[in-house]
């Protein structure tokens, strides 16, 4: 462990010793030089002042674009990334979920319509996720009802069951009305403008971006260890979770 320099002794030693001199243009004097990181930077001597706290680190952004009944999509997202949203801290990784895949917007007759890669009931599942994440907004709240659907019997029967194991502070009845209503078909509209904009398009799902991008080292870093992965791109400092993790292999995606 780094031993912590009293500021008075870095005071001294700045004003002793001419290797240790500030910048140029430094309005401070030497006894608050590591008072704040906006002084220190001012007067470039941050590497001098180790009890500085570090500034914070941006969370790795991860967007899984998948489908609710896809096979592939389910394993991926119950066994990697719940399971690693659940080990790492709320400001290391921060997730989007966009329900859509492979699925086809056609209008009909004035109207949108969808058609699902896994048929009707795909379709439906879609919906009430999306519907689920507007209604309950945010991420910790809606995130183990969609890990419940997903790992359960039915994505489309269990909501009710999964909202009093995980949010019972949601309303079905209002979820129940934005799949039903015009809410639900905006969502996703969205959610195929979304996938749509997808560069490179996507080819299969599940389809992973990390930081905006997708490579197909990253998909295969993703679903060999996603905790793995996480930890190694995250520049601040790591829990003891990132130890290293292997996890089961992930079958072939559902492609178009």
């Amino acid at each position: 462990m780094a031993r912590t320099v009293p500021l008075a002794v870095l005071a001294l030693l700045a004003l002793l010793a001419p290797g240790l001199a500030a910048a140029p243009g430094c309005e401070y004097p030497a006894h608050r030089w590591c008072s704040s990181r906006d002084v220190a930077v001012a007067c470039q001597v941050e590497s001098r002042c180790p009890s500085l706290p570090r500034p914070a680190a941006a969370p790795v952004q991860l967007s899984l674009y998948y489908e609710s009944l896809c096979p592939a999509c389910r394993e991926f997202l119950v066994l990697e990334l719940f399971s690693t949203w659940l080990l790492l801290p709320e400001e290391m990784l921060n997730i989007t979920l966009v329900p859509y895949g492979n699925a086809q917007e056609r209008n009909v007759s004035g109207k949108l319509d969808f058609e699902c890669q896994h048929g009707p009931e795909e379709c439906l599942g879609n919906m009430i996720e999306a519907c689920l994440m507007h209604e309950a907004k945010n991420f910790s709240t809606y995130f183990p009802v969609i890990f419940c659907l997903e790992s359960g019997s039915s994505v489309t029967k269990n909501l009710e069951a999964c909202l009093q194991i995980y949010a019972p502070e949601l309303d079905s009845g209002r979820i129940a009305a934005c799949v039903q209503g015009d809410t639900g078909v905006a969502l996703m509209h969205h959610n195929a403008q979304l996938t749509e904009a997808l560069d490179p398009p996507h080819q299969y799902v599940p389809w992973i971006t990390i930081n905006g991008k997708h490579t197909d080292k990253l998909q295969e870093q993703a679903e060999a260890s996603l905790l793995e992965l996480v930890c190694q791109l995250y520049q601040g400092e790591k829990p003891e979770a990132c130890g290293g993790s292997k996890a089961p292999k992930i079958p072939s995606g559902c492609r178009r």
